[in-house]
């Protein structure tokens, strides 16, 4: 070993999320030595805080439920709604990404991952060609036990200890509407008990998923994990990256890399002078955890790594409750609720995609500089039916609204008040929301016409389960925000997830996947889990590369 390293590997990979912990798991399987170094003191980066799921097209467990799927569908949903962004979405790496995933998945559940499907989940534009329902799989829910001392250092991402998975998430809102979503409920909070009466400790969500790849990873390879190791610098030898320098309890280590390093240490959420520099507003609505600052992409940009797509993030609708951040997910959707600019006006349909609704908003603050933030405004039917973030139906406490995360109002004249907002205009928009909710078509926006708006919704609502009317006092508002679950630029890779050079040029040694990339996903969100399962998959063909599997044998080569 040169004189120069603190410590030599074949592989080096940064970053402990479902990116880096796939990378370790495929580098480990074919034979490599491997090293994970993450900058914080918890371990599962920003997948720990998502839903923890993966949108992989024609995937094992589609074909056990007989659900039929195929590379060339999803080829042709991909190709009908990304848009041209350059390299990062080429025709050559979405065919990598849909050919490979399937193989990435089963080599985990080989080595002993527990994944499920989620049958009705639906990709977010069911109308284009190629578009199916049930493409997201999910690890099941994990028994932290099993990571024996390492279930202490997971980051402490905001999930409750609770039995439950990405299926449940359509039906926890409306659990006092239903007897299926009731009974759904009786059933997690039972099983919830029961582990924890036998002395599990349930990790759902993305948490389940990291929670699985960390004990795929530790029971069949053991592979070390550096906590509190920022990145520094990367090393290169006659232009091949052969090592990082990294620092540790103050320490300065310089690492070897024999085969490869692997940035997948997130994007630049919360680096708000690097969001201002390339996006129309910067850190404080992201959900992204602490700590996600950009580091690999800066520190490989120093050395000639193309950047791209750097003015985009997985956008969505964030609201401010108490403090805290919160991404909305379903509470928009609901039967009841309508979002409205800073003049009352309606400006897009609130049960689409969050990637949509977050571009709304900003589209919105664009043109009128009066969309952020915005107003979800609903009535007191919606509040006594529905789940409002963690908030259990027709339970508001008093110092919400005496903090201002919540304004409750006897009359619209009222809340307008409040709001700022213009009375008149608010009354004329709730005034044709409640038309158009009497007759179940939404004729603006066509909320409620797909069956994704549908996922959630309150299906004892008619005609159409996504509106209602707002008529009932007092009436409620909460500031709604452009936040986002992390940015979706970064440097740019091929479809080996190789980093290139602005010229196109490989830099040999040094890959990259998830956040730390240009999303393969150009602007938009396919489906749910379109950023983990890219994120993953790209992973595995490095780290296959990387071990030496020839490029002519990887699916997915440019014609």
């Amino acid at each position: 070993m040169n004189n120069n390293w603190d410590t030599s590997c074949d592989v080096v990979v940064v970053g402990s999320g479902a990116a880096g912990l796939t990378g370790a798991i495929t580098a480990a399987h074919q034979g490599l030595d491997v090293l994970v170094v993450e900058k914080l003191a918890g371990w599962g980066g920003t997948t720990a805080y998502s839903g923890g799921g993966m949108w992989i097209p024609d995937n094992y467990l589609m074909a056990e439920d007989g659900a039929r799927d195929s590379f060339q569908e999803a080829l042709q949903y991909l190709e009908a709604i990304i848009e041209d962004v350059g390299p990062a979405s080429s025709r050559a790496r979405k065919e990598a990404y849909l050919r490979r995933g399937p193989e990435m998945v089963e080599l985990l559940r080989d080595l002993g991952m527990k994944w499920s499907r989620v049958a009705l989940y639906p990709d977010y534009y069911p109308f284009v060609p190629g578009a199916k329902t049930g493409r997201i799989i999910e690890a099941e829910v994990f028994n932290a036990r099993k990571l024996g001392d390492l279930k202490d250092s997971v980051i402490d991402a905001p999930l409750p200890p609770m039995a439950f998975g990405t299926g449940d998430a359509a039906l926890l809102p409306i659990a006092t509407r239903t007897w299926k979503a009731f009974r759904r409920l009786m059933g997690i909070m039972g099983r919830t008990i029961g582990w924890h009466l036998t002395g599990k400790i349930p990790f759902p969500l993305g948490k389940a998923l990291v929670g699985n790849m960390m004990h795929v990873l530790q029971s069949n390879f053991n592979v070390p994990i550096w906590l509190e190791t920022p990145l520094k610098d990367l090393v290169m030898e006659d232009s091949r990256v052969v090592g990082v320098v990294v620092e540790q309890q103050g320490e300065i280590k310089r690492i070897q890399a024999n085969r490869a390093v692997l940035l997948a240490a997130g994007g630049f959420a919360k680096n708000d002078s690097y969001r201002r520099k390339f996006q129309p507003v910067g850190e404080e609505w992201s959900s992204a955890p602490p700590g996600d600052e950009g580091d690999a992409i800066r520190i490989a940009g120093k050395i000639g790594a193309a950047l791209a797509m750097m003015e985009q993030a997985w956008w969505g609708a964030s609201m401010e409750i108490n403090g805290e951040i919160s991404f909305s997910v379903y509470e928009r959707s609901l039967p009841g609720s309508m979002i409205v600019d800073q003049t009352g006006q309606r400006f897009a349909n609130e049960s689409t995609s969050y990637v949509d609704l977050g571009e709304e908003i900003l589209r919105r603050e664009a043109e009128t500089g009066k969309a952020v933030p915005s107003w979800m405004v609903f009535d007191a039917r919606y509040r006594k039916r529905y789940l409002f973030g963690m908030l259990p139906p027709g339970y508001t406490p008093q110092k919400l609204v005496e903090d201002g995360s919540l304004i409750k109002a006897d009359s619209l004249d009222d809340l307008a008040r409040q709001t700022g907002m213009d009375g008149v205009t608010l009354k004329e928009t709730i005034g044709q929301l409640n038309s158009y909710a009497r007759h179940g078509i939404d004729k603006d926006f066509r909320r409620g016409d797909g069956i994704y708006d549908r996922f959630y919704s309150d299906p004892t609502v008619k005609p159409n389960p996504n509106l209602a009317p707002l008529e009932k006092a007092p009436f409620w508002a909460v500031r709604v925000y452009p936040g986002d679950l992390g940015t979706k630029g970064g440097l740019l890779t091929d479809e080996y997830a190789r980093v290139l050079r602005e010229d196109n040029s490989v830099i040999e040694g040094l890959y990259a996947s998830g956040n730390s990339t240009a999303s393969v996903m150009g602007g938009t969100y396919p489906g749910p889990g379109a950023s983990i399962g890219p994120a993953a998959t790209f992973s595995y063909i490095g780290m296959r590369h990387a071990a030496g599997e020839p490029a002519a044998e990887q699916p997915g080569e440019p014609g």
